[in-house]
């Protein structure tokens, strides 16, 4: 069988912690933005973790486990 591969956008987007969880970006940070508070936007800036729900496709794009 040949290699499964990695979904290309998945792997732009999601980054694996040391403890195997999975961070990603938060939405509604790109414009628009001057409507927004500077607290709304400054928390915006964080990373945030996949939910329980979305973990097993993003595992799935990133070839992760089984």
């Amino acid at each position: 069988m040949p290699k499964m591969k990695t979904n290309s956008s998945a792997k732009k987007r999601f980054k694996l912690t040391g403890t195997g969880k999975i961070t990603r970006k938060n939405a509604y940070k790109s414009h628009i933005l001057t409507k927004m508070s500077t607290k709304r936007k400054r928390a915006l800036g964080h990373t945030s973790l996949v939910s329980d729900a979305d973990l097993g496709n993003v595992k799935r794009m990133l070839c992760i486990g089984k």
